[in-house]
């Protein structure tokens, strides 16, 4: 009998495969995605259209063709975009990129032929299965236990949906997004108030401790696991900015005293091209002497931290090493590539 089925570890090629198939085995928590359980109704884009479209892919058309610009391409149905796009970028030309490949790798992963290269067959197949039934395989074929959602309490949707008791997956828990507060403040007073909390624009102390109370409120309501936020990479802190003080003066206080950990996904450029919508946005370096400054200065605050850029993730390594309070996570948006997700593992 070999050392392999024996359980005993005699060589790195023995240590390798146990350790990928302790890897392939063990259920994933996901802890930061974009999906809703099947309660949130709309909210949840799901189907091979809505794969087919995603902003990734919005930009990657909008390079490649010409002929059809951005307006006229938000201007077609859901349908006719998800038409144009895969006869663009999966047939006219070869999927090399990785937003092309992970679409062909979902669909085959389903059992869809995608050498086949028709579309119709994969909206056949969307077509015969319940939102509730393709979770349900979802999870099976990417052996996830339970992932966490981006829940908005601005947007009404979603508001709504919490008002009405929230939803009854266990498997889908909640992270309390906060972009809405800190980086729109003028619109989130307006709501806050009608929503029954006594704020106003000076974000004086009365205000801030109804802005701690929101968050209470809805960290309870939601049974959030942590509060986060995406934010420019010309981010700073401390500053005299309503996000720098609502971060200093609520969002800090409450994560200290819930012991939920500050998400912070840093570095994005917003819109630096409007007309691609979602798909417009950039990627720029931030200075990570802001987040030596954080977690220095809130040490008993966990600080779950991605950089953007590529050029920020050795620094943000060496910052993570210096204070246990911070923890980075996830190869993110323009990092999800093989060979810098293989960098930043190793790294």
């Amino acid at each position: 009998m070999s050392a392999a089925h024996e359980g005993r570890i005699q060589s790195s090629e023995d240590l390798a495969a146990a350790i990928s198939a302790a890897v392939d085995e063990t259920p994933i928590l996901d802890v930061h995605t974009h999906i809703y359980s099947a309660g949130f109704g709309p909210l949840l884009l799901w189907g091979v259209d809505q794969l087919v479209t995603y902003h990734y892919l919005i930009a990657e058309v909008a390079r490649g063709d010409a002929a059809v610009s951005p307006e006229a391409l938000f201007a077609m149905s859901k349908g006719e975009q998800a038409d144009h796009i895969w006869q663009t970028l999966f047939l006219d030309s070869s999927p090399v990129s990785e937003a092309q490949r992970g679409v062909l790798t979902t669909l085959a992963a389903l059992g869809i032929d995608v050498s086949s290269r028709d579309l119709g067959a994969a909206r056949q197949y969307f077509a015969d299965v319940t939102v509730e039934q393709y979770i349900d395989q979802v999870f099976e074929l990417a052996n996830v236990e339970s992932v966490v959602m981006t829940n908005d309490p601005f947007d009404e949707q979603e508001h709504a949906v919490w008002e009405a008791g929230g939803h009854d997956d266990a498997r889908f828990h909640a992270a309390l997004r906060m972009d809405a507060l800190l980086l729109g403040w003028d619109t989130a007073l307006a709501k806050l108030r009608g929503w029954g909390y006594e704020v106003n624009p000076a974000l004086d102390a009365d205000t801030c401790a109804e802005v701690r109370r929101f968050l209470t409120d809805w960290i309870d309501r939601m049974k959030a696991v942590y509060m986060a936020v995406s934010l420019a990479n010309t981010f700073r802190f401390p500053e005299d900015s309503p996000c720098s003080r609502i971060i200093e003066n609520c969002v800090l206080p409450v994560a200290r005293d819930r012991g939920l950990p500050f998400a912070m996904m840093i570095g994005v450029k917003r819109a630096v091209n409007p007309a691609l919508q979602l798909g417009g946005d950039s990627v720029g370096k931030f200075d990570v002497d802001v987040l030596d400054g954080m977690c220095a200065g809130y040490p008993e605050v966990k600080f779950l931290v991605t950089l953007l850029s590529r050029e920020n993730q050795h620094e943000l390594c060496v910052a993570a090493r210096k204070f246990p309070n911070l923890m980075p996570f996830g190869c993110w948006w323009f990092l999800n590539n093989p060979s810098i997700i293989e960098e930043m593992t190793r790294m």
